[in-house]
């Protein structure tokens, strides 16, 4: 894997350095000269190469991963209502593959897509990986109270989703589907062997879900402003091929407003609830920065952020954020669950101005634990 790695990051450097020789894309913007991929994307059909230096504590705290990741443009929607043209813009087209590797033999490979059949007025995405993951979960035992788990899990997650506009309104509705096949092996101390063995399963997930949409945000990488609501209910059950009956509740919003000329605010508000024979594996947890995944689990998961963007100069931006969250089994629990924390901040820049794409890192700090990341686009991505 550490190979592997090595070879994409050669391959995305000897083909920006070809393309910069042969067909002479522009490197610069031309607007200000500094350094942009605009118009290496769009003329040249080329990638963005996104390096990820992973810190997360959950799969050994330090790794790397590698996802050259393609943007294409796409025209508009072009209605014509009461004699006039109605123009509503189409995301571009995003694709890429993925490698990745952590210290404690953590790997992982992918590739993704989503896009949109303009004709039909359907946005589409679809992913799939092969992962081996050693990763620790937290357990509350009888008499032992919260211990760290440490499992292998052999997983292929298949991932697909459509949904279709509605009328000439910024609403969506349609369907998503997830098969996960998934082998977990306990890897921990033998003192907590029973318990950890008991938890070892070779399981399948199939599931189809319903989505109901609302997106009216100016732009899918680095919104300035508008919003992005979501709501899906989704079933597992044998007559999918499903080894599990359950359903999932998930639903989410992301809200951008300019506070002034160069000062953007964030709020995301994000839950999920379960019902049902859940595998452990897949319940709820908090989801932010600086926590580290998988760490507060439960049967519910709420939190919210903030994210203030200062927008310093054309490129460069400074990020500040910070949020709370909460994991429970049951609403019964929601007063004496805790309350959990994280912060931090990070820089911007505007690496391709005709895609409003920023790239950065934060640095978070929650749960008694700093972690970074390098962010591409915004870190509230779905």
């Amino acid at each position: 894997m550490q190979r592997l790695i090595g070879l994409l990051t050669l391959i995305t450097l000897c083909t920006l350095a070809t393309a910069q020789k042969k067909h002479h894309p522009s490197l610069k913007d031309s607007l200000d000269r500094k350094f942009d991929l605009s118009d290496y994307l769009i003329e040249e059909s080329g990638f963005v190469p996104v390096p990820v230096v992973i810190t997360e504590p959950a799969v050994g705290g330090f790794g790397g991963a590698l996802a050259p990741v393609f943007i294409k443009k796409r025209p508009p929607y072009i209605d014509t209502v009461a004699g006039r043209n109605l123009v509503t813009p189409v995301p571009p087209d995003v694709s890429g593959a993925a490698a990745a590797y952590t210290v404690n033999n953590t790997w992982m490979l992918g590739a993704f897509r989503s896009g949109t059949f303009v004709r039909s007025r359907i946005k589409y995405m679809a992913g799939g990986a092969y992962a081996n993951v050693n990763i620790t979960f937290y357990k509350t035992l009888n008499r032992l109270g919260e211990k760290k788990l440490a499992f292998n899990i052999k997983s292929v997650p298949l991932f697909l989703q459509a949904t279709r506009r509605l009328w000439l309104s910024h609403w969506y509705a349609g369907l998503k589907y997830l098969f996960l096949k998934t082998k977990l092996r306990f890897r921990g101390d033998d003192t907590l062997s029973q318990p950890g063995r008991s938890l070892e399963t070779d399981k399948l997930v199939s599931e189809l879900g319903a989505i109901i949409e609302l997106d009216r945000r100016d732009n899918i990488f680095t919104p300035d402003k508008g919003i992005k609501f979501h709501v899906d209910a989704i079933r597992s059950d044998n007559i999918f091929g499903s080894d599990f009956d359950f359903w999932r509740l998930d639903y989410y919003m992301y809200g951008y407003l300019p506070l002034s000329h160069n000062l953007i605010g964030g709020l995301r508000i994000d839950g999920a609830q379960t019902f049902g024979d859940v595998p452990f594996y897949l319940q709820p947890y908090i989801d932010m920065r600086g926590i580290p995944a998988e760490r507060y689990q439960g049967g519910i998961a709420l939190l919210t952020e903030g994210e203030l963007r200062w927008d310093i100069v054309r490129r460069w931006s400074a990020v500040a954020f910070s949020g709370v969250g909460k994991a429970f089994d049951s609403w019964n629990d929601f007063g004496s669950a805790d309350w959990i924390v994280s912060w931090g901040a990070g820089f911007r820049y505007l690496v391709a101005r005709k895609f409003k794409l920023r790239m950065g890192v934060d640095l978070a700090h929650g749960a008694g634990s700093f972690a970074y990341y390098i962010v591409f686009g915004s870190n509230w991505l779905r």
